[in-house]
Formats: structure tokens, C-alpha cells, sequence
């Protein structure tokens, strides 16, 4: 078998998992290897999994080592409580020990006139004697400071220690030396992920589960063409007989119910495979084969167009029904619907539209019932159909329009609470969002892909 650097064999081919950013799923540590094999040219194919930037921070050393540092960082603040409370008892003690003085000097002429002794003298005494009870404890928070300080003792040393065993499995290498060579090693490895456009589903991990809320219907979405800082979330709860769609800023807003804007749309939409492309809306209008495109910057209807021959209003739908027969949907290759026909004999029917003008730009006839479909959704140019929207749901069916060919696969996925009504992709996130019997979930999806290099012929 060749040896696997890129730098020695032109291409290389890997899996990646597609990662939700705040909510994670897979392997913690580091970048892994799960499996190789040769193919029939001798090329190395690895399954790999890439971790998050901060690869170094989960290094078994560094995390040792950033352990002691908070452990030292702790202490010091613990020694700088310590130190300004011992400083404040200090001028405690001093004041104290100035009113000691001045019942020592009452006690001598106490004694040297023991006639003198009268109420008034009396009650001085006793007050002095009050003011000193506050200084039993002060002392005896002496006594505890002692013992922290045994412990901050024993700690030191133990740090040094360990600092020290470090220091010899380490040997001459430099930490930071060490540290820039992974940060260069991991910037690499990310260099080589970011070649990655398009590849072919091979796995669907989840769900996480980020939001219980609306009816059992219902869609929720995020922007795949936004930028990174826009992480707007929106939600159209119900298949039907409804304008309203909230907005939230944050997904953390989201989960917390904080909306940032509600919109009342022009027209009532149908069913619930809406999609938000690049700061704009796209639905089926109510009743209709009608594509409709809102701006939410604007509150106004930007485009409108009917998809020719689709059957809507539960001609088509899929398998759940509630008026899903027209499937607006984007990947990393742009703009698709999917939809039935009475001339394809209620078979899927892809289209490839323009965002802007929502014209058709080509079209495939498959051979698979609308009806008999759970849920669809496009990767890299690939249609997937699921068999069903109840448990024991998977991907069965996979088109291609690059090739115009098809294939059965099995692809099974975890359909948590029973009812998935919808079901799309993120090209950005590399994630399905999914409306699961009133929850809001997220799958992540593991894609094959095939990486050339720059010197590929």
C-alpha cells in the first residue's frame, strides 16, 4: 500500500462528518482514523474524523498542563484574599493592642488606689473588656490561614512535581515549538477540508434535539448562504391556513423563545417544505402550484411563478400528507424543487430553478411514487427519498442528475418521536434540519468524499 501523504500521492480520498457547530456529535479527540483499505489503482482511502480548532487545547498534555495552570491561577487569587485579610486583621490587632495598653494603665491605678474603685471605673472596664471579645475571632481565623497555607504547601509541591515529570517526558522539545507544529499540522488538515464541496451521503447520525414546540406540522430553518456572523433561525409552525413567521437572531434565541421579528406574509403557504435562500423566503402558496419568493429585508414579494403541471393541494403529497407536494429545497449546486406530475404518473420530478427569476433551468423524470416518499432532500446534486415519515424510517432511494441514474440504497436514521413532516438539508452546516412530531431536531451527516490535489493530472 502507498504511503498516505498528499504530499507523495496525488489524491486522497476521505469521509468527513458534517459537524452542527454548538452541538457537536462524534469522536472528542483530535483528528482520527477509522478505517483504510486500498482501492484497485493501490490508493490509500481512509475514514477520517476532524475535530474542532481547538485541537491542541484537547492534547493529553496541554490539558495537563493548562489543569495546573488554572490550579496555580486559583491559589494565587486564594493567597491574595489571604493576604488582604491578613493585612486588614493586622490593623486589628493593632488597634487592639492600643486599648490593651490602656486597660493595662487602668489596672495600675486600679492597684494603686483600690479605694477608688467605684461604679463608673467599673463599667469602664467592662466596656474595654467588650471591645476586646471581637479579637477571639480574628485569632482564631489565624488558625485557619495557618492551615491553608500547609495546604497551599503541599500543593506547590506536588505541582513541581508533576511540572517536573512533564518537564522529562517532554525532553528537548520546546512546548510552544510543539504547539506551533500542531496548530501548522491541524491548519493543513483544515486547508484540505475546505477543498471539500461535494460528496456522497453514507451515514445520518442524531438527532439533537433542540426545541420542543408548535404542532405536530410545522417548519424551522437557518440560511445557508448567510454569513457567519448572521445566525438567524425562522419558523412557520402548521402545514396550513397560516401567514405568520417568526424570526429569532441567535439559535440560543431561539431555544429560548426570544423573538426578534414576526412577519405576516402576503399569501397563506401549503405544507411545510419552505426554504430560506439567501435573505429571501421561498414557498408554495396556498391552493396552487405557485412558488412564491419574500424578502424578509424588504417585506415584499420579489418573485411568484407557477411550476408547470405540479400537482398541489394533496395530488402528490408525501406519504404524511398535510399538502407536501411541492418541495422547495437548496444544496451546495444551487436552487431545486421537487414536485409530482400527472405526465411523470405521480413519479418525483426534479427541477433545477433560478433563485432570482424561479424559471426552470432543467428537469429530471424519475421513476419513484411521490406518494410512497416519507421526505426528500438534495446533497451535492443527488435527490435522497426516504421510505417513510413514521419510525423505522430510512433513505432508500438516491437520484442522481449529474449521471441521471438511480440506485436503492440504506441509509437508516433514528426518527426519534415517531412523525418527521419535514426534512432538509444545510450545505453550509452540513446538517438535516428536521420538524419531528412538534420537535426540532438536528441530524448530522457523514458525506464520502474524493480530495485532488493541485498537482492531480
Amino acid at each position: 500500500m502507498r504511503v498516505l501523504l498528499s504530499v507523495l500521492y496525488p489524491v486522497l480520498s476521505l469521509t468527513i462528518f458534517g459537524l452542527y457547530p454548538s452541538m457537536t456529535i462524534g469522536p472528542k479527540e483530535g483528528w482520527q482514523v477509522y478505517s483504510s483499505a486500498q482501492d484497485a489503482d493501490g490508493r490509500c482511502i481512509c475514514t477520517v474524523v476532524a475535530p474542532e480548532q481547538s485541537l491542541c487545547s484537547r492534547d493529553a498534555k496541554s490539558r495537563q498542563l493548562r489543569q495546573l495552570l488554572e490550579k496555580v491561577h486559583n491559589m494565587s487569587q486564594s493567597i491574595e484574599v489571604l493576604n488582604l485579610r491578613t493585612q486588614r486583621d493586622f490593623q486589628y490587632v493593632m488597634k487592639m493592642e492600643n486599648q490593651m495598653k490602656g486597660l493595662r494603665t487602668k489596672f495600675r491605678q486600679i492597684e494603686d488606689d483600690r479605694k477608688s474603685i467605684i461604679a463608673r471605673n467599673f463599667q469602664e472596664l467592662n466596656d474595654k473588656m467588650d471591645e476586646l471579645k471581637p479579637l477571639i475571632p480574628v485569632l482564631e481565623q489565624y488558625k485557619m490561614d495557618a492551615a491553608v497555607i500547609s495546604l497551599f504547601k503541599e500543593e506547590i509541591k506536588n505541582l513541581s512535581a508533576v511540572l517536573t515529570s512533564i518537564q522529562e517526558e517532554l525532553g528537548a522539545f520546546d512546548y510552544d515549538e510543539l504547539y506551533q507544529r500542531v496548530l501548522r499540522l491541524d491548519n493543513r488538515l483544515r486547508s484540505c477540508m475546505g477543498k471539500l464541496t461535494c460528496g456522497k451521503l453514507m451515514k445520518i447520525t442524531g438527532p439533537v434535539t433542540i426545541k420542543t414546540s408548535g404542532t405536530r406540522f410545522g417548519a424551522w430553518m437557518t440560511d445557508p448562504l448567510a454569513s457567519t456572523r448572521n445566525n438567524r433561525v425562522w419558523y412557520m409552525d402548521s402545514y396550513t391556513n397560516s401567514k405568520i413567521v417568526r424570526e429569532y437572531k441567535t439559535m440560543d434565541d431561539f431555544v429560548a423563545g426570544v423573538v426578534s421579528r414576526t412577519y405576516s406574509l402576503p399569501f397563506k403557504w401549503e405544507g411545510t417544505n419552505h426554504m430560506v435562500y439567501n435573505g429571501s423566503l421561498y414557498y408554495n402558496k396556498y391552493q396552487s402550484n405557485i412558488i412564491v419568493k419574500y424578502s424578509f429585508e424588504t417585506g415584499s414579494v420579489l418573485a411568484q411563478r407557477a411550476l408547470e403541471f405540479a400537482g398541489f393541494h394533496n395530488m402528490y403529497p408525501y406519504t404524511w400528507g398535510g399538502f407536501s407536494d411541492i418541495d422547495v429545497m437548496a444544496d451546495e449546486l444551487g436552487m431545486w424543487v421537487v414536485y409530482a406530475t400527472n405526465q411523470n404518473a405521480g413519479n418525483v420530478v426534479v427541477s433545477q430553478i433560478d433563485p432570482d427569476t424561479l424559471h426552470v433551468l432543467k428537469t429530471w423524470n424519475t421513476e419513484y411514487s411521490k406518494r410512497n416518499a416519507g421526505e426528500s432532500f438534495m446533497i451535492c446534486g443527488t435527490l435522497y427519498i426516504t421510505n417513510s415519515h413514521l419510525s423505522g424510517a430510512k433513505v432508500y432511494y438516491a437520484y442522481s442528475t449529474k449521471t441521471s441514474t438511480y440506485e436503492y440504497i440504506d441509509i437508516p436514521f433514528h426518527n426519534q418521536y415517531f412523525h418527521i413532516s419535514m426534512l432538509d438539508y444545510n450545505a453550509k452546516e452540513r446538517a438535516l434540519y428536521a420538524w419531528n412530531n412538534g420537535h426540532q431536531v438536528i441530524f448530522n451527516v457523514t458525506l464520502f468524499h474524493v480530495i485532488k490535489t493541485d498537482d492531480d493530472s
